[in-house]
C-alpha cells in the first residue's frame, strides 16, 4: 500500500512539472506552461524598428521575474 502511494504521488508530482510549449502569433514568443509555473520567453515586434525582448517566470500566476525591455 506504501508503495502504490508512493507511485500515485511521483506521477501526480512528474505531471504538475513538466511544461507543455505554447508558440505564440506575435513574432516569436515561446510560451512553457506547467501546472505550478511558467516560463515564457519574449520576442514580440511592436512596429517596424522596435521589438520587445527578454524572459518572464510565474510561479503559480505570481510573476516573480520579468527582463522584458
Amino acid at each position: 500500500m506504501k508503495k502504490k502511494i508512493i507511485v500515485i504521488f511521483i506521477i501526480l508530482l512528474i505531471i504538475l512539472l513538466i511544461p507543455i510549449r505554447l508558440q505564440a502569433k506575435d513574432g516569436g514568443t515561446v510560451e512553457y506552461r506547467a501546472f505550478l509555473y511558467s516560463v515564457t520567453n519574449v520576442h514580440r515586434i511592436k512596429d517596424e524598428n522596435t521589438y520587445y525582448e527578454g524572459t518572464i517566470v510565474k510561479i503559480l500566476g505570481i510573476e516573480v521575474y520579468n527582463n522584458v525591455k
